[in-house]
């Protein structure tokens, strides 16, 4: 099928959903509604941009009418002129639909379990560790989208070991699955009065929250451990053993949490953080399978790649995979993310243009 009429396929079928939604049958469905109003979504920019190529091929073949006529000189000079403008519009909204029609990952727009864990370096990683945490949870912030905190292991003053945050809301996991990969910083610690730049590293792993249907889990196979929780909760949770360590038997998998005083609600969470990280374990053996060539440039499927420094003397972050470097360390560690991963995002789609 050629472009335009893979283009005109997909013009049918956003009419054909549109039909649906008026259906008084379908309105009485409100699974089916979201489901429908989902996919329409979906395919509405791609329909707008066709509309837009139809009516610059139109123009572009009007404007070749006069010309061949050459009826008024004056007229078929404008004319010559504006097939320039024409002809360069197409070819500019030729390469918007062709980005546009690049298969989306399925995982993109669901919600994420973030974890973020100390590397190499001692109480300098954690502390570095605490700083993703915070530039992640700034970026959440500032996006309006929603995070809680399931799980929190500190280490040092400040520091952090391990932190299991879940965040919701639109295509969350289509923005920061680049984020996953081992973050390199440099800088003098506080502790050190020579002045000596010390670098260190922490993990950051991104995993799109596995929903009830994906993931069969048998219980047979998960060990429930309870436990004092420790830490901020008051003399509460110091009296009752709600804390809850789910161990998955067959693949060593742990996680716990601590993080509320119901040992229900804890349970609740570390379930979801499990199946999560079951469901991405079959993700990663999945990626492992395909060729080399195939691999994604930016979201590698080996999580053990150094992907970004930050280099706190020169006010630098540096990209590795891409070769980006931007000096607004300061602005980047408070949230402001945006840059670098738009610039992924075009990368890995200029990846997959080529193949």
């Amino acid at each position: 099928m050629d472009f335009v009429g893979k283009l005109q396929e997909i013009k049918e079928k956003f009419e054909q959903i549109t039909e649906k939604l008026s259906d008084p049958d379908v309105l009485s469905d409100q699974k089916k509604v979201v489901q429908l109003s989902r996919e329409r979504s979906k395919l509405e920019e791609i329909v707008n941009k066709y509309d837009e190529y139809s009516s610059t091929l139109s123009n572009i073949e009007g404007n070749k009418e006069i010309i061949s006529a050459r009826e008024d000189a004056e007229i078929t000079e404008m004319a010559e002129l504006e097939l320039e403008d024409l002809s360069q519009k197409k070819s500019d909204l030729e390469e918007e639909i062709k980005v546009l029609l690049i298969p989306k990952d399925p995982n993109d727009d669901k919600d994420i379990i973030l974890e973020v864990r100390a590397g190499a370096g001692g109480d300098e990683a954690g502390l570095f560790a605490a700083d993703l945490l915070r530039m992640y949870t700034r970026f959440v912030e500032i996006k309006g989208w929603k995070h809680e905190l399931m799980d929190l292991s500190e280490v040092g003053v400040g520091g952090v070991k391990e932190a299991v945050m879940a965040i919701r809301g639109e295509g969350i996991y289509g923005v920061l699955k680049y984020e996953s990969g081992v973050h390199r910083v440099q800088r003098v610690p506080t502790t050190e009065s020579s002045g000596r730049v010390h670098t260190s590293a922490a993990s950051v792993v991104v995993m799109p929250e596995a929903e009830e249907v994906e993931i069969d889990l048998d219980m047979g196979d998960v060990r429930v451990d309870t436990y004092r929780a420790s830490g901020a909760g008051g003399q509460h949770v110091n009296k009752t053993d709600s804390a809850i360590r789910l161990t998955h038997i067959p693949s060593g998998i742990v996680v716990q949490c601590q993080d509320e005083r119901s040992q229900i609600k804890n349970r609740q969470k570390a379930m979801t953080v499990l199946k999560t990280k079951l469901s991405d374990l079959k993700l990663q053996a999945q990626t492992s399978e395909i060729s080399e060539h195939r691999k994604g440039l930016v979201k590698s499927g080996d999580r053990s790649d150094k992907i970004r420094t930050y280099n706190y003397p020169q006010n630098r972050v540096t990209d590795h995979r891409i070769g980006l470097t931007l000096y607004n360390l300061t602005k980047i560690v408070d949230g402001d993310i945006n840059e670098l991963i738009e610039k992924l995002q075009i990368a890995e789609r200029t990846e997959k243009l080529k193949n």
